[in-house]
């Protein structure tokens, strides 16, 4: 158990990874903003951990909003003095669509709530981790290493994300280690809004070597690792936890 007082930020904690993430890092003694746009979620995640004995704070936030993320930092400062982890999770779905049927206000959408909002995390999250010596994680996907057919808004989304965490990596060290998460389909709420036309969940577990979805825990897990002082050689990976579906 962590007694140091550190505090993480996890966005889209209102289910599936984000809320897995979420209680993994309170079972562990910190103190966890639970961050999403869906207030009542965001409550629930938080009143689980207060219920096993963790802190906790609720936090409504629109991710890929300026003015939102810079409230989400200023109250997580407020309540716990302190950021020691931020983590870029939030994220929305794209429907298997062909890409020229793909709007361009979906395309933006979905840019801005996958990619934009770790900028802006980042960018107002930043003076407070320098001062902890603090992580940032980014959710990327395997979406971003083998793209899978009709999710041309969505593959942008998290290559960019990835391109984005090697870019921080590289500007923020010493100071503060970056790193991504690559999860393959993973058995969340969000993991039906990508079937569609040619691409099905069935479909998608089929490419996994390991043979099974990946569960939210799985995910919680390497997040643990890549926040802990256990990697406090890596950074600008992208760590693909994707049951072989990379290889």
């Amino acid at each position: 158990m962590d007694r140091s007082g550190k505090s993480v930020i996890v966005t889209g904690a209102g289910s599936g990874m984000g809320r897995a993430v979420s209680k993994r890092f309170a079972e562990r003694g910190k103190r966890v903003a639970c961050v999403d746009v869906d207030a009542d979620a965001a409550e629930e995640t938080a009143v689980r951990i207060e219920r096993d004995g963790g802190d906790s704070l609720a936090i409504e936030a629109d991710v890929s909003r300026a003015t939102d993320v810079e409230t989400m930092v200023e109250r997580t400062i407020e309540a716990f003095g302190r950021i020691d982890v931020l983590h870029n999770n939030a994220g929305i779905p794209q429907r298997a669509t062909p890409v020229e049927d793909v709007s361009a206000d979906e395309w933006d959408r979905i840019l801005d709530v996958n990619l934009k909002s770790a900028f802006l995390g980042a960018k107002y999250a930043l003076p407070h981790l320098r001062r902890s010596g603090g992580v940032i994680l980014n959710t990327a996907s395997t979406a971003a290493i083998r793209p899978r057919t009709g999710l041309s808004a969505y593959v942008a989304s998290k290559g960019g994300m990835v391109a984005l965490t090697k870019q921080l990596a590289y500007e923020l060290a010493p100071d503060v280690r970056v790193n991504a998460l690559c999860p393959v389909a993973t058995d969340t709420p969000m993991l039906t809004g990508f079937a569609g036309g040619d691409l099905s969940v069935e479909g998608m577990q089929e490419t996994i070597p390991l043979g099974r979805l990946a569960e939210p825990d799985d995910v919680a897990a390497a997040a643990i690792f890549l926040a802990s002082d256990d990697a406090a050689m890596i950074t600008g990976t992208a760590l693909e936890v994707d049951g072989g579906r990379d290889i």
